[in-house]
């Protein structure tokens, strides 16, 4: 429930930005169309990218962790 809404305020937040950015030229619906897709594939994406960085952060910490093992094993010797 929560992820939905996260998910739909980065979604809204993207779209307002690239609204205000390429702002429309006229009142055409076409105009407001490339942002409002856009804010969808956001509001879609945006748990695969965090989670994709958790486990990418992850996945150091833990190599890390084993480098400094080896190493002080390594100045025991």
């Amino acid at each position: 429930m929560i992820q939905r809404g996260i998910g739909a305020f980065i979604g809204a937040l993207v779209t307002l930005i690239l609204l205000l950015l390429f702002g429309p030229t006229g009142a055409a619906v076409e105009d407001y169309i490339p942002a409002l897709v856009i804010g969808a594939v956001v509001t879609f994406a945006w748990p695969i990218v965090v989670a994709w960085w958790l486990v990418r952060r992850r996945k150091s910490k833990n190599e890390q962790r084993i480098e400094d093992e080896v190493q002080r094993q390594l100045d025991q010797q």
